[in-house]
């Protein structure tokens, strides 16, 4: 209470009141993950400092730079099982990169001093401030001049790259014949240098989730996102390269599947700004730790002084992509007045000239927008990528809208998704933030159904979210919880109408939520099953051919 109190007599500190913590703590990620600045999130001690833990471990994932403030019983009570006692510190140790109890009021502006440092240097992350109810009641005369004391961390954050490896890395480039970016979040911040280098070697670009918007996705030279759900041709130019380059990027799981399959017949040069990534999941031949900014930097000053020495020209190697690219486009199939999710984030793209901030849920909608949404810039793609957290996109509009007040801000989202902190709508009308809502409604959990029928004989195990004695009527209503709010809304369920539905969702002042009704037996394709690798590869039917 005393932090609030305080909030309130702050003239430069705005507080945005989420109505609940996890719709906060996400906030404060799409905050961050807009902005490339840090996002604050409060919590209260107990029930309030635990709902925080799904957005932190988010966050940790995906890098983002987040301070959560929590509450904690006095100093005195602490290990009592006081009233709404949790000990946070240990319950998030494992999903922070720090955290602190504070033990002394002094101690205080050397604290936050230090967890904004942590949170946004080196590799970013959270970090959590955890302070007990007798601290924040004292009174104090603070000192804002206390140094930073982390002699140890600064030590090891990652120095300039080595001109020797830079050199070694052109030198491969110069030698290869079929060279392919691997690019992630690592590289948010060297768009710019990313471009450069791209234009200097004539290298095709494949982006993970994470690494949406880093390069243009209406680039030539962009083979769009790789991995389970990413398209042919850039799984196809991973596994036919003989060069990868993978900057800022962590080799997850999801992008390699089968890891020992995933770029067998290439040399792999790995570059990112956290050593304990490099080598933990596919050995490189060459590595360099560091900032990926400093390293491109350092590679495009060396290709500008030897390119016409080096002759690279890989030329029939994009002419082949290109050709993959015409034989295997994305697509989809429409089925009479049926709305195609994926037709529905091609209008959006169309009509926000692919310059809107799209946040999303989880699900199959996510994927449908990393596919067919086309990215500039970089972040414009907010999404819940390593934990996979449902309930991500509205509150990480919020955060969004907040940070970027004169951008389109639109959530990409699902029924299943959306409902999960389907109360922030109360949010965004307090606030009146200008968010746009459009929901992929199918009425299941698609993502869900989508692996049931393809591996469980389409044997539905509670992914109906609609009300079984009332199949005919969408349930829940979502245009109504939005009225409840007084946002504006609207349902469409016809193709034909579709477009305009949209323009109008874009062209009204202020929030609006568009749900738009789908059919649930779409599947998102390509798909690489789960440990499987490019040859495993599925192009073709869906739930209603694989019944």
């Amino acid at each position: 209470m005393e932090i609030h109190q305080a909030l309130t007599r702050s003239s430069i500190i705005r507080n945005v009141l989420p109505r609940h913590e996890q719709g906060g703590v996400f906030a404060a990620e799409g905050y961050a993950r807009a902005s490339g600045r840090p996002g604050v999130c409060i919590a209260t001690s107990g029930p309030g400092a635990t709902n925080l833990v799904s957005g932190l471990a988010d966050a940790l994932l995906d890098s983002i730079p987040v301070v959560a403030i929590t509450g904690q019983v006095p100093r005195r009570m602490i290990g009592t099982d006081a009233f709404q006692e949790t000990p946070i510190v240990e319950v998030t140790r494992s999903i922070t990169k720090h955290n602190y109890l504070v033990l002394d009021v002094e101690d205080i502006p050397h604290i936050v001093k230090e967890a904004f440092f942590l949170a946004s240097s080196g590799r970013p992350g959270p970090v959590l401030i955890d302070i007990p109810k007798d601290i924040q009641q004292q009174l104090v005369v603070p000192n804002w001049n206390t140094p930073i004391r982390l002699p140890g961390y600064v030590s090891r954050l990652p120095k300039s790259p080595e001109f020797t490896h830079l050199e070694q890395i052109v030198r491969l480039i110069s030698e290869s014949k079929r060279p392919v970016l691997y690019v992630g979040g690592g590289c948010m911040n060297s768009n710019e240098e990313l471009k450069q280098f791209v234009e200097l070697t004539g290298i095709p670009v494949a982006t993970t989730l994470m690494g949406l918007g880093a390069f243009p996705c209406d680039d030539k030279l962009s083979l769009h996102m790789l991995g389970m759900h990413g398209t042919m041709y850039a799984n196809y130019a991973v596994d036919h390269s003989d060069l990868l380059l993978a900057f800022g990027v962590r080799f997850d799981d999801r992008v390699t599947g089968k890891i020992e399959a995933f770029a067998s017949r290439a040399k792999i040069v790995h570059i990112d700004i956290d050593s304990a990534e490099i080598g933990k999941n596919k050995q490189p031949h060459i590595s360099v730790c560091a900032d990926v900014k400093q390293a491109l930097e350092g590679m495009n000053k060396i290709l500008e002084g030897k390119k016409s020495k080096l002759g690279i020209d890989f030329s029939s190697w994009r002419d082949e992509l290109s050709e993959q690219k015409m034989k295997h486009p994305l697509s989809y199939k429409t089925f009479g007045e049926e709305i195609p999710p994926q037709y529905a984030i091609q209008l959006l793209d169309e009509l926000t000239e692919g310059r809107a901030i799209i946040s999303t849920g989880v699900g199959q909608h996510q994927m449908w927008a990393a596919q067919f949404y086309k990215y500039r810039g970089p972040r414009q793609w907010l999404s819940s990528s390593g934990l996979g957290a449902m309930g991500f996109g509205l509150p990480a509009a919020i955060g969004a809208a907040v940070a970027k007040p004169d951008a389109i801000v639109v959530d990409i989202d699902g029924d299943g998704s959306f409902i999960m902190n389907v109360q922030e709508l109360a949010t965004i009308r307090v606030e009146n933030l200008p968010i746009k809502m459009m929901i992929l409604n199918n009425q299941h959990l698609g993502m869900v159904v989508q692996w049931e029928d393809r591996f469980y004989k389409a044997n539905r195990a509670h992914t109906y979210l609609g009300n079984p004695s009332n199949e005919k009527d969408i349930f829940p209503d979502m245009v109504k919880f939005a009225e409840a709010c007084g946002i504006p809304a609207m349902r469409v369920r016809s193709k034909s109408a579709l477009r305009g539905a949209i323009q109008k969702m874009l062209e009204t002042p202020g929030p609006f939520l568009l749900d738009v009704i789908v059919p649930h037996q779409e599947h998102v394709l390509p798909m690489i099953p789960s440990g499987g690798a490019f040859k495993d590869v599925i192009t073709e039917s869906d739930g209603r051919s694989v019944n």
